[in-house]
């Protein structure tokens, strides 16, 4: 199975999510609340997540 690898970078209130679209070619550059960062992936196809490595990551790792 392929996996489209996708970058995270985590802030405060806002994380960068970067990938590049698999259909389109395009790269995706989108900043994501909190709230609704879990319902973004939950509606996605399966993918390779690559997160920095903080105290942060291990709480969203499990999400």
């Amino acid at each position: 199975m392929k996996f489209t690898p996708v970058g995270i970078d985590i802030a405060k209130s806002v994380f960068q999510v970067h990938y590049v679209d698999e259909q389109t070619g395009e790269v995706v550059n989108r900043a994501l609340r909190r709230r609704v960062f879990v319902e973004h992936f939950a509606n996605r196809t399966p993918c390779l997540i690559g997160m920095e490595a903080c105290s942060g990551a291990q709480h969203w790792a499990r999400e």
